[in-house]
């Protein structure tokens, strides 16, 4: 799987993240301060790495910074992108079922080494809904994005 992953800053999880993606086999296309000339900042870093979710250049992303909030906030503003905030393996598996969440928003704070295992086991062997009320609120999420303002 081709994943697109951007962090701010190369601390916490963030070089454990791209190794560990590597071992599970997935392709990595790096943005922000995991690469060498973007621009660094969260907003910039997880829109690129929601552009190329939304364009279908990767099949998922993982935006990360501080506390994974504005990463999340960025990433959610590109057209198609579900961005989930998994502090936990639980969120992470609820986020994939039933939100069909496409990017993962993680904590380079508060994510422990333990935790991101557990959060990527969740996140990679989940599948989304197929529940006719599941269906329906991704249904509705589109149509929310093509809706005019009011």
């Amino acid at each position: 799987m081709r994943i697109s992953v951007a962090a701010d800053e190369r601390v916490g999880v963030a070089q454990e993240l791209i190794e560990e993606l590597a071992r599970r086999g997935h392709e990595t296309v790096l943005h922000g301060a995991l690469a060498e000339s973007e621009r660094d900042d969260w907003a910039w870093a997880s829109e690129a790495a929601a552009r190329d979710v939304a364009q279908g250049n990767a099949d998922q992303g993982i935006v990360c910074c501080w506390t994974g909030t504005g990463a999340s906030i960025a990433a959610n503003k590109i057209a198609g992108i579900r961005a989930a905030l998994c502090r936990d393996a639980a969120t992470a598996k609820g986020a994939r079922r039933w939100n069909d969440a496409n990017v993962l928003a993680l904590s380079l704070r508060s994510t422990s080494s333990a935790e991101l295992q557990e959060i990527l086991d969740a996140w990679f062997t989940g599948d989304p809904s197929t529940e006719p009320d599941d269906q329906a609120n991704i249904a509705h999420l589109s149509a929310i994005e093509r809706a005019p303002e009011r």
